[in-house]
């Protein structure tokens, strides 16, 4: 089991990292809510970690708060909720804010997030009360929001919100609405999975 990876920060590109420990690279599955946090490659960076083993792949996913390390791992012991969906929800709301969904029974808004329908929404306000309170109130570490605009800031948050589900057309219109001169990739990313929680779209 890998619980913790404390290493330098070699590449970073939703939802992909890399990471660096003792000469081996890690490859690390992260929501957004932890790549907002990141450091510059090239730094040291420490991640709380959930190692998951299936049939045809290993794969290891990355927290920058044990907080979200912990809503991970009850949100995937939910029927109808796998992990690729368990980022998006990381991605697209904080745990407070995804407590505080639960907490008031928003369907419509767990809805829009992808890969959630009706059902599993309905399932999730269910089997998630109880288990979300003091989630946020569990400690993790804090780490320096990357410096810098990269070349093409648009299309790299284009990727990652395709990558977590988005379908291209509605990926369009988030960024587009969401992106304004000069903004990085994570700005625009986190204005636009906020723009897709709102009520009303």
């Amino acid at each position: 089991m890998i619980g913790r990876l404390r290493g330098i920060l070699v590449h970073k590109q939703p939802p992909q990292l890399l990471v660096e420990v003792g000469g081996v690279g890690y490859e690390v599955e992260a929501p957004m809510s932890t790549f907002y946090e990141l450091p510059e490659t090239g730094r040291e960076v420490l991640l709380h970690c959930h190692f998951a083993v299936k049939e045809d792949a290993h794969a290891l996913y990355g927290f920058a708060k044990e907080a979200e390390r912990a809503l991970f791992r009850s949100l995937i012991k939910i029927s109808g909720v796998g992990a690729k969906t368990a980022l998006s929800i990381l991605s697209g709301a904080s745990v407070d804010e995804f407590a505080r969904l639960i907490q008031r029974g928003d369907i419509a808004a767990l809805v829009r997030i992808p890969g959630i329908g009706r059902k599993t929404a309905e399932r999730l306000i269910v089997e998630m009360k109880d288990r979300v309170e003091g989630l946020g109130a569990i400690g993790g570490a804090a780490f320096t929001v990357a410096a810098g605009v990269p070349q093409d800031p648009v299309a790299e948050a284009s990727v990652a919100l395709q990558s977590l589900g988005y379908k291209p057309q509605e990926v369009s219109k988030l960024v587009q609405a969401a992106a304004e001169p000069g903004d990085n990739a994570e700005a625009i990313i986190r204005k636009a999975l906020r723009q897709a929680l709102k009520p009303g779209r």
